[in-house]
């Protein structure tokens, strides 16, 4: 009887920690990067491969950095939202292609509209690992010194513009 107490001892701790995690929202994943500086970078631009955007170039404002791809079917959820905040011009958006073909993120881009000041691609997703991006879509909320301030895992939707992201801007710009 001793022999199987073990056991089921561990199997009941077990399943303690796995109805602990599925009460989590899995958006709301702490990020270590939060209010520390973006990581660097400089990649070519979706539109122009010759041309490159680095981060330090976008110093001196506040901007969002968007992660995307074509092939990800969240990103269509929250595309129209962001087409309509880059109309307002409350803030500029930066995409971030992630592991995504150029000939496809273009055509995608031809189709739904471009929201973003400038797309960058990060074909092998190298730039996404050092954002501790999860998976696309998310949304980065970037300040003048060029600290993450915020981090929104998935689709950006009217209220999350509305609660979060623009009054970190307006706060932001001050």
């Amino acid at each position: 009887m001793k022999r199987y107490l073990l056991p089921l001892l561990v199997f009941a701790a077990l399943v303690g920690f796995l109805a602990v995690g599925l009460q989590r929202d899995p958006k709301i994943v702490p990020s270590p990067l939060i209010d520390k500086p973006a990581p660097a970078f400089s990649l070519p631009r979706l539109d122009d491969p010759a041309q490159a955007i680095a981060n330090a170039d976008l110093k001196g404002k506040v901007w969002l950095l968007n992660v995307w791809a074509s092939w990800c079917v969240a990103c269509r959820i929250e595309h129209p939202v962001l087409v309509e905040l880059a109309g307002t011009g409350a803030v500029p958006i930066y995409g971030l292609n992630y592991k995504d073909k150029r000939d496809d993120a273009r055509a995608w881009l031809a189709q739904h509209g471009d929201p973003y000041v400038a797309s960058i691609v990060d074909a092998k997703g190298l730039v996404g690992i050092d954002f501790g991006v999860y998976g696309v879509p998310e949304t980065f909320v970037i300040d003048q010194a060029g600290v993450i301030r915020l981090k929104h895992i998935g689709p950006v939707t009217q209220e999350v513009l509305r609660d979060q992201i623009l009054p970190l801007v307006k706060k932001l710009n001050g």
